[in-house]
């Protein structure tokens, strides 16, 4: 296998800009954004082309999957709230872990058939559940049963799911962001898809929280986007 490429599913959002900051420490980068409707997310869109611009990946895919709209998964990464996950949306957070994580299944389906042409050896998703006990030993058995899927009866017995930022805070997220340089001014956070944030709506006031408790300035804020 391409032991140097890794497949990064990214939807613009600050975990997703994290997650694609640490992959691209160790490989090169494929990354990939699952495209949900035609009319949805055209701002998370914007950040995720920016982020492209930004990390210069290897490749870059664009993947339509517009039932996952129909299903109500609307926004297919997550795109609002600084605590997104990879699909399972902040917005669901409360709600049981088993639905968001089936979310999931057919952009990690996507990425390991991605990972088997490119050859690559490790596919990056920006899900995060944060510290709470119950929900991340399920997220982390759902990962394990992931891996175990594509590497024994798919027959790629070197791919290997890695969600770095699983178990982080909102905080810590962006915390670890500004250690590693991800490009946080490039990274969407509004339920809306105005021109600029609202900072009214859960995103805003999420990521607004978590750059305040992590006692760091959010560049979207100072530079007005």
């Amino acid at each position: 296998m391409a032991k140097d490429l890794a497949i990064v599913l990214n939807n613009g959002g600050l975990n997703s800009a994290v997650a694609t900051a640490l992959a691209a420490q160790k490989y090169r980068p494929v990354m990939v954004y699952v495209e949900a409707g035609e009319s949805k997310g055209a701002r998370a869109r914007a950040a995720y082309e920016q982020q492209v611009a930004h990390f210069k990946p290897y490749r870059e895919h664009t993947l339509p999957m517009p039932f996952l709209s129909e299903q109500g998964v609307a926004r297919p990464a997550g795109a609002g709230g600084s605590g997104s996950a990879a699909v399972a949306p902040a917005a669901a957070a409360g709600a049981p872990l088993g639905p968001r994580m089936a979310e999931l299944l057919p952009l990690v389906a996507a990425a390991a058939w991605l990972a088997a042409q490119y050859q690559a050896n490790t596919i990056y998703l920006g899900l995060r559940v944060g510290s709470k006990g119950d929900e991340l030993s399920q997220a982390t058995e759902f990962l394990q049963v992931w891996n175990e899927l594509i590497q024994m009866p798919c027959g790629l017995p070197e791919l290997e799911i890695v969600a770095p930022v699983l178990d982080l805070d909102p905080w810590q997220v962006v915390d670890l962001g500004c250690q590693v340089a991800a490009p946080l001014e490039r990274t969407w956070s509004c339920l809306a898809d105005g021109a600029e944030p609202c900072w009214a709506c859960r995103g805003c006031r999420d990521r607004e929280a978590a750059f305040q408790q992590a006692a760091r300035p959010d560049p979207v804020r100072k530079t007005g986007r």
